[in-house]
């Protein structure tokens, strides 16, 4: 058991099980570069600690994880422009990476709202139980941005090239169930079983002989295709070419108003 927590995550230790549970409940567990440095300190420790078989990531509250905080101000580059790469490069795609590299399994548990940089999180694990109440929404069109933390690649991994680009496209939340029939979740069970379903399964694999389990994830990922880090990086340099866009500035703006954007395509 820890004795020492961080501030915006929690994080217990239930035999082999590592427990990381995202804990800004005020804010739908809306990821600010805190968390995200937290999150990534406590996967690291994980990772390289002998004792932890697997890993379980859970959400404090209604949601499991709103995205990024829009409400933080972006860093911006010298030409005043916001920075929307330096977070992802030295942040959320390692968060990613720790996930994918780490040799043991990762589990996510979602409920309510999983959005942007939150199904970005769970589709980095290797495996995802879901409750009746959750949804997955790419959100990223409605700010003109495109999704990143390699979320796409693992979106065509799992349902294709064609649903992958429906659910980006569009932004329109995907419900627990058809996410199940998709192929993007594991199962989906009810929301009072949820946490238990979820120890369960994380108990499960901790039981497990965690060398084999290592080997058939070195070999999943091999079988994903293009190498992910790679992938990371130029996702990360073609997200920045939106930041200077008259529609990323509208798409913006209009969130924070809670009004329908206007976009003119420049």
């Amino acid at each position: 058991m820890h004795t020492v927590q961080p501030t915006h995550i929690r994080i217990r230790r239930v035999g082999g099980v590592e427990q990381i549970e995202l804990h800004r409940p005020e804010a739908l567990n809306a990821w600010t570069p805190e968390m995200g440095r937290e999150l990534l300190a406590a996967l690291r420790a994980a990772s390289a600690d002998e004792q932890v078989r697997a890993v379980l990531i859970t959400g404090a509250g209604r949601a499991f994880c709103a995205g990024a905080d829009v409400k933080v101000p972006r860093e911006l580059e010298p030409d005043g422009s916001p920075d929307l790469h330096t977070r992802l490069e030295q942040i959320y795609n390692p968060i990613v990476l720790e996930l994918r590299r780490m040799p043991k399994p990762a589990i996510a548990a979602v409920h309510g709202a999983a959005a942007g940089l939150g199904v970005s999180l769970a589709l980095a694990c290797d495996l995802v139980v879901a409750a009746e109440s959750a949804t997955f929404l790419l959100a990223f069109v409605h700010i003109a941005v495109m999704p990143d933390g390699g979320v796409l690649p693992h979106l065509v991994a799992r349902v294709g090239p064609a649903r992958a680009a429906q659910l980006a496209m569009l932004g329109e939340k995907l419900p627990a169930r058809t996410a199940h029939t998709w192929g993007i979740v594991n199962d989906v069970v009810a929301d009072d079983d949820l946490a238990a379903a979820g120890e369960t399964l994380a108990a499960r694999l901790a039981a497990l002989p965690t060398t084999a389990l290592a080997s058939m994830k070195e070999i999943v990922n091999a079988s994903l295709g293009a190498e992910l880090e790679p992938l990371l990086a130029r996702e990360a340099q073609v997200q920045q070419r939106h930041a200077t866009t008259a529609d990323y500035a509208e798409g913006v703006a209009a969130f924070k108003e809670k009004r329908r954007p206007r976009f003119i395509g420049a």
